[in-house]
């Protein structure tokens, strides 16, 4: 069995117990999220960027699966907002991540204080960055009611539970994506909730690398028994989607080490490369903070200012959206 789902917004039934939710276009902050029930027991996997969309997928839920009223489990498949700022709807649940995923929330949490809501809703004050994430993600969702609520249980390695009689394994892959990123293997249905170690059809992120742990992810993941892939972004896809994502991050790694090598700065490199069998993905000005993260792997320094690859990320996006790239 191949998967063949469409890419529509809702829950799609992956079969036996297992649902997909998805948010086309799975661009910046519309994130896809999963549902396993066996004999009336729940796991969800991830939440979404808010209150508002977050209930949106609870309420569908529930209408298909009556189980899904109250939620047992929530796992969150590493930190980012379009993954957690809806776990505080899900009200009961045990709240699983890995212990990297739970430290990066408690840093989101103090710098969300310390910014009176400056990160989480509106960038007012990051130059180029905050010019480029408004645009592109803030203005978009609603910061009302929000309450950062953190996982209770946390792990390190693997993670085995039982959803009813049904076998779920959560696997820390991080950091790659970011420092605490897991995915959920169903093995008995050959089902793997990937989070955002997948993006189809989409340019991924390489947060925190490095980039080689998650090419090994990806060949993990393509060596299980696996039909069907739920990514973290984008349509359902099977093994095939895996390995297109593991292309890319090499695609990135071959073309970046050469720039690297004749002096060439990590912004200048990423407006050079030709993106050839990736130009059709989504939120290309990403190709710009993963040539970043390749360049400290190749020994360059970071920036002393963290919101400066994301400032040359925005530049990327306006340019190419004025044509002058």
């Amino acid at each position: 069995m191949s998967a063949s789902f469409s890419f529509t917004k809702g829950l799609h039934d992956l079969g036996n117990g297992c649902y997909g939710y998805l948010q086309p276009d799975g661009g910046w902050g519309y994130s896809n999220a999963g549902l396993i029930e066996d004999q009336g027991r729940t796991l969800l996997v991830d939440t979404l960027m808010d209150l508002p969309l977050t209930r949106d997928m609870l309420d569908a839920m529930k209408k298909a699966v009556p189980a899904a009223e109250r939620i047992g489990t929530l796992l969150n498949t590493h930190s980012n907002p379009d993954h957690t700022f809806g776990n505080q709807l899900v009200e009961g649940a045990v709240i699983v991540s890995s212990d990297a995923c739970l430290e990066e929330m408690q840093a989101m949490s103090a710098e969300l204080e310390d910014t009176r809501g400056g990160i989480r809703f509106g960038w007012r004050n990051y130059g180029d960055a905050g010019k480029f994430f408004n645009e592109v993600m803030w203005t978009k969702f609603s910061p009302e009611g929000f309450v950062q609520t953190l996982p209770t249980d946390t792990f390190s390695g693997e993670k085995t539970i039982h959803v009813g009689a049904k076998e779920v394994r959560f696997i820390e892959v991080g950091p790659a994506h970011t420092k605490g990123d897991v995915v959920v293997y169903v093995p008995e249905d050959r089902v793997v909730f990937a989070g955002d170690m997948l993006f189809m059809d989409g340019h991924p992120i390489i947060w925190s690398g490095p980039s080689s742990n998650w090419i090994a992810a990806c060949d993990l993941m393509m060596s299980w028994d696996v039909d069907i892939v739920v990514p973290g972004h984008g349509p359902i896809t099977d093994k095939q989607g895996i390995r297109g994502l593991k292309d890319y991050i090499e695609f990135v790694q071959a073309e970046s080490r050469p720039r690297f090598d004749a002096g060439m700065g990590y912004e200048e490199a990423a407006r050079d490369i030709d993106l050839g069998p990736y130009a059709g993905w989504i939120d290309r000005e990403r190709i710009v903070l993963n040539v970043y993260l390749c360049y400290q792997e190749f020994g360059a320094e970071p920036e002393s200012d963290r919101w400066a690859p994301i400032g040359a990320a925005g530049r990327y996006y306006f340019d190419e959206r004025a044509g002058k790239l």
